[in-house]
């Protein structure tokens, strides 16, 4: 009986949450979040604004990364609401530990250009995570999530601003040719569309013009993954969150046409460029290209794979000296980095996220989770990170504090409902 006490304070300290609490911005978790959306733009400022080598954003943020990671420590030192062992049994976190300590032991045999670099990455794909679990120890879960996703929202329309500003690329998408890929920059907005979303559902104000502008700059980038991907999602929270009004759901539907139609002549533009744009790296036959090379040595590897980092100048350029940092296909990036182990964490931690948002009694937070989880697979199917999943293994984290919560807000209604 006496083990048993610690666990269930720790498990209970979600009950005490109140609204008021949960309301409450907290500071550092907003910084973070900012911080996790325009990092993006990191190298393009070294590069473009201060003159600097690449080397120089690259090492920035890093530096960035890890001194948020010291700060979170201070801040979550001492006593707190809960421990970290209780947050170790947040739903789907297993497979985070999972995947972030099997590809941190890939270090041993990855085939990198520079092992001090790859260690580095996957210390800062650590600290992403470990921030976050520091956070969820000191502060209500509603507050550090809102938070975190109110600077990740407005960091993505900051990256929204600014890349509208900038001269388009030869194929007339956002971004910059050498230093800053379109589809990077739709998946941010995208994603934090997803954030402001989830805001306005749990009623953190009104972020309708953030979301207007990140889903038009989503569009004008022509990440065409990111799109289709984004279009799947959004069409299944659509059709399945009742919590949304009829009226809400059709002008929804509106604006996304009138928008379509606004840019049609720029759509129209690009597919004839994209048409003729012979085996460019972008277009489908480029794809099929760079998949079967990958396909190719991830067989001769197939168990533990390549390792961490082991893409960025050790794959080939293809293409007009197009130099790839991943497989652009999530399912085979992991075979190839960590061979049929990669392929299992995969599966593990997205079937994971599925199975823990499909228990959800609360209909609306089961369809928010589940349609990310479709954003992430289909984008998967094209496109992906260079380390870490499309859902981000700090994300998942984050999905696990929600669905802890929400299972802890249902046993205390029910316990309210029959005392």
């Amino acid at each position: 009986m006496t083990t048993s006490v610690p666990t269930a304070q720790s498990a209970n300290v979600f009950l005490d949450e109140t609204h008021a609490a949960s309301a409450a911005a907290v500071p550092l978790a907003t910084w973070i979040g900012f911080y996790f959306s325009f990092r993006l733009f990191f190298v393009l400022l070294a590069v473009r604004v201060f003159g600097q080598d690449a080397q120089v954003g690259v090492a920035a943020s890093l530096a960035i990364n890890y001194l948020f990671l010291l700060v979170a420590a201070t801040y979550a030192f001492g006593p707190a609401p809960r421990t970290l062992r209780s947050l170790m049994n947040l739903p789907c976190l297993k497979w985070v530990i999972v995947y972030l300590g099997f590809t941190g032991i890939s270090l041993f045999w990855s085939i990198t250009s520079s092992l001090p670099a790859a260690a580095a990455f996957w210390c800062a794909m650590v600290a992403d995570t470990a921030v976050v679990l520091l956070l969820l120890r000191s502060d209500p879960v509603d507050a550090v999530v809102n938070s975190l996703m109110r600077g990740y929202v407005w960091a993505s329309c900051l990256i929204a601003a600014i890349a509208w500003m900038l001269p388009a690329q030869s194929d007339l998408r956002l971004g910059d040719e050498e230093l800053l890929g379109p589809n990077q920059i739709g998946w941010v907005c995208a994603f934090a569309f997803f954030f402001a979303q989830y805001l306005m559902r749990n009623k953190a104000g009104n972020w309708t013009a953030q979301a207007f502008l990140l889903a038009i700059t989503l569009l004008r980038s022509l990440s065409k993954t990111t799109i289709i991907a984004f279009l799947a999602a959004q069409l299944y929270i659509l059709l399945r969150d009742r919590s949304m009004s009829r009226r809400t759901k059709a002008m929804f539907t509106l604006a996304a046409v009138l928008v379509v139609v606004a840019f049609s002549s720029l759509l129209t533009n690009y597919y004839d460029v994209y048409t003729n744009a012979g085996t460019e790296s972008e277009t489908l036959t480029g794809r099929l290209g760079i998949w079967a090379y990958f396909l190719s040595e991830a067989i001769d590897k197939p168990w533990l794979g390549h390792g961490f980092h082991s893409v960025w100048l050790v794959i080939p350029p293809f293409y007009d000296g197009f130099q790839a940092r991943h497989a652009h296909n999530e399912l085979l990036q992991q075979f190839y980095a960590y061979g049929a182990a990669g392929i299992f964490m995969l599966v593990a931690a997205y079937g994971s996220v599925l199975r823990q948002s499909r228990r959800l009694t609360d209909a609306s937070l089961r369809t928010f989770l589940i349609g990310m989880l479709i954003f992430a697979v289909v984008r998967g199917l094209a496109d992906t990170e260079a380390f870490d999943l499309s859902l981000p293994t700090w994300f998942i984290a984050i999905i696990g504090a929600l669905i802890e919560q929400s299972r802890q807000r249902d046993q205390q209604s029910f316990s309210r409902g029959t005392a």
